[in-house]
């Protein structure tokens, strides 16, 4: 499968967003100039006419949907029509206006919470629509799986090279520190921070026994970059590391990589989500793609950006 030419017109939708800026930074390093970008303010995704137009007027060759509205747990629960609707309008109006602009080729970038909530671990892409989702995300989850229906479709019918990957957990710059919207990783590495600054122990949501994986984000744009030269078919595929941690040894690593030295304490009371997330990542491995960054390192790298970005 060919690499996409050097001067090729590269849409990346969502390019400031955690995903989409690691996608259009690795871009840039691989050498191509030709990426056109909007922000929400400039195309609103969810305007189908203005998405329309845009097509019309820069006529992509490739494109990355890594625009979407995402969020944790409570910002789930709280906005359930809001998720729903938004990221539905986004992939729809994105994979349509694709279809009717021949677009070459087309990545939609999805999540591992569209897995049934009690799936055999780790979790093979044949896993979806097996069984009940989690409650917690599946607003979400419905829209992502949506997303993959789509591709697939447009695939069948047409015969566009609509993919479509889901990556596990990620983490890393320009990631949403916000308390009320944030996911765990953030939300712990900003809790930590102001938790050292005031001195008062943390309260951390759940019994923090919940396994995740995480993955940082320029090693989901490699992989983002591998699918779009080297698959192609309607079968997505999982993007992880193939590593878990409970998410209590991960806040005593936040911890140590923010310098907190105080208490950690968990309000059981509140819900702790799917009890275990592990993706089986055998297909894109055989893609010869593998994470190159630690959780450890990573970690690090993260709390630097925040201090450099967010704080003072």
């Amino acid at each position: 499968m060919p690499e996409m030419e050097q001067d090729a017109r590269i849409y990346v939708a969502g390019h400031r967003g955690m995903v989409g800026s690691a996608i259009v930074r690795l871009l840039e390093q691989r050498g191509y100039r030709n990426l056109i970008c909007r922000t929400s303010r400039e195309l609103d995704l969810r305007d189908g006419r203005a998405v329309a137009a845009f097509f019309s007027e820069t006529r992509p060759d490739y494109v990355f949907v890594a625009a979407a509205k995402v969020g944790g747990i409570l910002a789930n629960d709280s906005l359930p029509a809001d998720f729903l609707y938004d990221n539905l309008a986004i992939e729809t109006h994105l994979i349509h206006q694709a279809y009717r602009h021949k677009v070459r080729k087309l990545l939609l970038l999805g999540s591992s919470c569209i897995y049934p909530r009690d799936c055999p671990q780790p979790i093979r892409e044949d896993a979806l629509l097996t069984g009940p989702l989690e409650k917690t995300n599946e607003w979400y989850a419905v829209a992502k799986i949506a997303g993959i229906k789509l591709c697939q479709a447009y695939r069948r019918q047409y015969g566009c090279d609509f993919i479509a990957a889901m990556p596990t957990n990620l983490y890393g710059p320009h990631d949403n520190f916000d308390l009320q919207s944030a996911h765990v990783l953030p939300a712990l590495i900003r809790r930590f921070h102001e938790a050292k600054g005031s001195g008062q122990a943390p309260v951390l949501w759940g019994s923090g026994s919940p396994r995740r994986e995480f993955l940082h984000v320029d090693d989901c744009a490699e992989a983002c970059l591998t699918l779009m030269e080297r698959h192609s078919g309607e079968a997505f595929l999982n993007v992880g590391t193939g590593k878990d941690i409970p998410i209590a040894d991960l806040a005593t690593m936040v911890a140590e990589a923010v310098g907190y030295t105080g208490e950690i304490r968990w309000d059981r009371t509140k819900p702790d989500g799917t009890p275990r997330k592990l993706l089986d990542c055998t297909r894109i491995h055989a893609l010869g793609w593998a994470p190159k960054m630690s959780l450890r390192e990573g970690l690090a790298a993260t709390y630097r950006w925040y201090v450099e970005h967010r704080v003072g």
